[in-house]
C-alpha cells in the first residue's frame, strides 16, 4: 500500500529565530527527495522538527504521513508512525546495545538477532559492532553503517536523512546508498535525503530535488539540476531571509 509524506506551510523558530519560513513538500512510497542548499537555509532544522526535536519549535503548518498529523505526537509515536531520522552525528548511547534500542523502537523480537546480522552483512559492518553500545568507540562510517541497519530492521515508511554522507569514505557511502535504494522497492521506503555534496546523487538518484534559501524551497527539479548546481552553485537561487 503506497504512503505519502505531505509538509505544508511549515514554520520553524530556533533559539527566538525564525528559519523555516513555509517549507511545502509532498513525496509517496519509493520515492528519492534531496533537499539541498546553503548553509544556514534551514536543512538541518527541517530534519530536528519533522522528528519532534525539543529545541525546535514549530510555529505553524503541518507535517502528515497518510493523513496522521505528526505534529501533535511525540518523537517515539512519529517513529511508530512509520517515520525514521538519521543523523548527521549519531549519538552515543552507552549502556545500550543494538538489539535493547530496537526492542525499545517496537522491533518485532522473532529472530532479531538474526535479522541484524543480516543486514550488517548488507553494509559491511562487522558483526561484533552489533554487541557493542550504540555508536560508543565507532568510526563514522560503522555508525553510519549501524544506523542502516536499525533502518534495515525498522522498515521506515519515511527516512529522513539529515547528511548522512557527512564524514563517509567512498566504500562507506557506497554500502548506505544501496541500502538505501533497496529499501524503496523492499517495501517502498521514501527517502528524504539533505546533504551539501553531489557524491551522495552519484550513489542514490532522487526522483526531486528542491533547493532550500532562507527557509523555502525556491526551486525544485529533476536530477539535472545537480548538474546546475555543480556548475553555478547556490548564488542564482538565493533568496532574502528579511
Amino acid at each position: 500500500m503506497s504512503s505519502t509524506l505531505k509538509i505544508e506551510g511549515l514554520r520553524v523558530e530556533v533559539a527566538g529565530k525564525e528559519v523555516l519560513r513555509g517549507f511545502d513538500l509532498e513525496m509517496s512510497s519509493g520515492e528519492v527527495h534531496v533537499i539541498m542548499g546553503p548553509n544556514g537555509s534551514g536543512k538541518s532544522t527541517l530534519a530536528h522538527a519533522i522528528a519532534g526535536h525539543p529545541g525546535y519549535k514549530v510555529l505553524d503548518g503541518s507535517v502528515r504521513i497518510d493523513g496522521v498529523e505528526l505534529l501533535e505526537l511525540s518523537a517515539t509515536e512519529r517513529a511508530r508512525h512509520g517515520l525514521l531520522l538519521a543523523l548527521q552525528q549519531p549519538l552515543e548511547v552507552p549502556g545500550v546495545r543494538p538489539i535493547d534500542l530496537l526492542v525499545a523502537a517496537g522491533a518485532d523480537a522473532a529472530d532479531l538477532r538474526a535479522r541484524m546480522h543480516d543486514e550488517a552483512r548488507r553494509v559491511e559492518l562487522r558483526p561484533e559492532v552489533l554487541d557493542r553500545f550504540v555508536n560508543v568507540d565507532l568510526s563514522g562510517g560503522e555508525r553510519k553503517r549501524a544506523e542502516m541497519v536499525q533502518f534495515g530492521i525498522l522498515r521506515p515508511k519515511f527516512a529522513v536523512l539529515d547528511e548522512i554522507d557527512s564524514g563517509l569514505d567512498v566504500d562507506a557511502l557506497g554500502a548506505v546508498a544501496r541500502r538505501l535504494l533497496a529499501a524503496t522497492s523492499e517495501w517502498g521506503c521514501g527517502i528524504l535525503a539533505i546533504t551539501h555534496f553531489r557524491r551522495l546523487l552519484q550513489e542514490l538518484t532522487p526522483t526531486m530535488i528542491h533547493v532550500l534559501s532562507a527557509g523555502r524551497v525556491v526551486v525544485t527539479g529533476g536530477p539535472e539540476l545537480a548538474e546546475v548546481l555543480e556548475r553555478d552553485g547556490y548564488e542564482p537561487f538565493r533568496v532574502s531571509s528579511i
